[in-house]
């Protein structure tokens, strides 16, 4: 079992992680033109929250992640709710190649700071997407480490502009980023900290506008 088998039971009763997506659902329907007619794609989507907040908005959405207990839940809610647009799968696009249909959207959310190699992922996204296709990524700004404290070896959140940087690099356009939600962590007994939130929007292999800042 991977951490995420262990905390898959209890994650939907964390209030934090709904209202996390909630935020982020939000901003998603704000800033990309949605459709019923969009084929999507959640990378590491956990429990699915995200995707089933947006099903409705979009036609079909694969939700993939890499946790059999993640996947698990996330079908028992299919059954429950009865949704008929919503897949979950197993998959591990950090070390598979996926080779079956493209997207019209990508989106993640606090999911790119535990793959350590950035530049790789973001290819595949660009190479998963049809063109003038959408890629929305939330995540944590520059923190100082303590967001998950000793023995973590992840990415210590993102530099909004180095990362679109990157993006632009791969064939992204028109790349937009804007605070989307704050994390209230309890960090040791007596120490609150805040972690704040970006949502980054690109779009695939289109008619270029630079980076803009939205904070």
């Amino acid at each position: 079992m991977n951490e995420f088998d262990i905390k898959a039971a209890g994650w939907d009763l964390n209030l934090m992680h709904i209202e996390r997506s909630e935020a982020i659902a939000k901003q998603i329907i704000e800033r990309i033109p949605l459709k019923k007619s969009m084929i999507a794609m959640e990378f590491g989507a956990g429990t699915g929250i995200t995707s089933f907040l947006l099903k409705d908005h979009l036609g079909e959405i694969s939700m993939l992640d890499n946790s059999t207990e993640m996947v698990k839940i996330m079908n028992e809610k299919i059954i429950a709710s009865g949704s008929e647009n919503l897949k979950a799968i197993k998959f591990d696009l950090v070390k598979e190649v996926w080779n079956r249909n493209k997207f019209d959207l990508i989106f993640n959310q606090m999911v790119l700071h535990h793959v350590d190699d950035t530049a790789g992922i973001i290819n595949k996204f660009f190479d998963m997407l049809q063109p003038g296709g959408f890629l929305a990524i939330a995540d944590l700004y520059p923190e100082d480490g303590s967001f998950h404290g000793n023995g973590f070896n992840g990415h210590k959140g993102f530099d909004p502009e180095e990362l679109s940087s990157l993006l632009e690099k791969t064939g992204f356009r028109n790349i937009t980023v804007k605070k989307c939600f704050e994390i209230n962590k309890q960090i040791t007994d007596k120490e609150l900290k805040h972690f704040d939130l970006f949502l980054m929007v690109a779009e695939c292999g289109i008619n270029q506008v630079r980076y803009k800042k939205e904070y």
